[in-house]
This record gives C-alpha cells, sequence and structure tokens, in this order.
C-alpha cells in the first residue's frame, strides 16, 4: 500500500473509530482532491436516526457543493465496500476512483461501480475488518438495518 493510500485511509478510520465512540457503525470516509482532504465522515444512521448518512454520504454532505469537473479530479476513501445507494452518488459525481479498507464485511456495488469507469483498490485492511466485524457480531439486527436487510 502506498504511503498516500495509507494516510488517507487511516483519517477515513479515525472517522469510523469517531463513530462507534458516538454509539454509532464504525465506517469512515474521506475525500481527497488533489491530495488535500476536503471532506470526511462517518456513519451517522443511528445517531441522527438517518435513512441516508452512510459514512460516504456523510463525506460527500460535509465537502459541501462543488462544481462537477471538481468531483472528478477526486478519491474517495471508505473504510468499506460502497453500498447502492454510496455507489450511486459515487457515479452520480463521476468520481472516478475508490479506495476501501475492506470488502469482507460487506461487498458492495463493486462491478457497477466498474462498469461505470470508477477505479476501485481494495487496501483489504485487517484494522478496517476487525472493527466492523466486532461491531456486527454484537449488533446485529442494526448492522441488517444499515445494509438493508
Amino acid at each position: 500500500m502506498g504511503i498516500k493510500h495509507q494516510k488517507f485511509m487511516t483519517e477515513a478510520m479515525k472517522e469510523a473509530e469517531k463513530s462507534l465512540n458516538n454509539g454509532g457503525i464504525p465506517i469512515g470516509a474521506v475525500l481527497v482532491k488533489n491530495g488535500e482532504i476536503i471532506g470526511r465522515g462517518h456513519n451517522k444512521r443511528i445517531q441522527l436516526g438517518s435513512s441516508i448518512f452512510h459514512a460516504e454520504m456523510d463525506c460527500l454532505e460535509n465537502a459541501g457543493r462543488m462544481k462537477s469537473l471538481d468531483y472528478q479530479n477526486c478519491i474517495i476513501y471508505t473504510t468499506l465496500s460502497p453500498c447502492a445507494m454510496c455507489s450511486g452518488a459515487i457515479i452520480l459525481y463521476k468520481i472516478p476512483m475508490v479506495v476501501m479498507g475492506e470488502n469482507e464485511n460487506f461487498k458492495g456495488q463493486e462491478q457497477y461501480l466498474k462498469d461505470n469507469g470508477v477505479k476501485l483498490l481494495n487496501l483489504n485492511l485487517d484494522s478496517c475488518k476487525k472493527i466492523l466485524g466486532t461491531f456486527i457480531e454484537s449488533n446485529l439486527k442494526l448492522w441488517n438495518e444499515d445494509i438493508g436487510i
């Protein structure tokens, strides 16, 4: 794993830990443009009673409004493979690359992303697998709600 990927995934993990420490599902994301973090977020479905605040959605919301061309110079780092909703937003804004921490706890819409020209890099990190896997073991009902089961 490259040093830049490690740096940004570490920031996404900080977001996942923030969610967990606030009673939420431990998934985090950061949006990077030209080597700088311009948005960060974490899963806030439980904390906000929200149906849509997954980590990637919160991250995009916190990045604020941008021109469509700006998104094309971004990479989104997320601790988990993106679900259908988050993948749709990535495709809508034409974010060209997703770097994920893992896809063992949940494999999202990776083929859909690829079919729409998005590059994927799975770092396959034990730290990402462990934080979410431990949460799922203790909170299966909440997890199933989060992924739409």
